[in-house]
């Protein structure tokens, strides 16, 4: 009896664990795009669809920007001449455009998961 209440303890204490949001892990295929003079580079990026992914946005801008893809539902201020790890997906097949929002007219890209 002792054995079995502690595995019925330990389930009900890892059950809200399953209900969790999948994050990336260090197997995870890893992106850079380089945030320069106001450009993404590169400012089109493929991936394969379905897998686990990390954005790695590297700010060499002196300007701070805000990643944003609302495809993605992601959104991070990166403060200039840092790094900013962005995890996404499984993505189904398609385009997910993405965008400084400080200077959206102009910092543009797009990830195609294919």
């Amino acid at each position: 009896m002792g054995r079995r209440r502690i595995v019925l303890q330990l389930a009900l204490i890892l059950a809200p664990l399953t209900l969790l949001p999948a994050t990336a892990t260090a197997a995870d295929p890893e992106v850079v795009i380089v945030l320069r003079d106001g450009r993404f580079e590169p400012a089109e990026v493929r991936v394969k669809a379905g897998v686990k992914i990390k954005l790695v946005i590297d700010n060499q801008d002196k300007a701070a920007a805000e990643f944003e893809s609302h495809e993605l539902k992601r959104e991070k201020i990166i403060q200039p001449g840092t790094r900013a790890t962005i995890n996404v997906g499984p993505l189904k097949p398609g385009r997910y455009p993405f965008f400084d929002e400080y200077r959206e007219k102009t910092t543009r890209g797009v990830l195609i998961a294919e």
